[in-house]
C-alpha cells in the first residue's frame, strides 16, 4: 500500500531538486522539502510496522522538521 507513495514522492522530490540544481533557481526547494518529509513519514511508518520502533521515530521524527522547514520556506518567500 505504501510502495506506490513512496515511488510517487520520491519521483516527485527527485524531480524538483534535479530541476533546481540544473537550473540554478531554487524557487522550488521548498515544495521538495514538503514532498520529502512526506516520503520519509512513509519510511517511518513502514518501520513501524516492521516492527523497528527506534528507525520509525527518528523517521518521523526527521519528517516533521522536514515538514516544519518547508512551512518556514512558504512563509518566508
Amino acid at each position: 500500500m505504501f510502495k506506490p507513495l513512496k515511488i510517487i514522492f520520491g519521483v516527485i522530490t527527485l524531480s524538483l531538486a534535479s530541476y533546481g540544481l540544473i537550473t540554478k533557481n531554487f524557487e522550488f526547494q521548498p515544495v521538495m522539502t514538503f514532498f520529502m518529509g512526506l516520503f520519509i513519514l512513509i519510511i517511518g511508518i513502514e518501520e513501524f510496522k516492521k516492527g523497528r520502533r527506534g528507525f520509525g521515530i527518528l523517521s518521523i521524527a526527521v519528517c516533521l522538521f522536514a515538514i516544519f522547514v518547508s512551512f518556514q520556506g512558504f512563509l518566508l518567500n
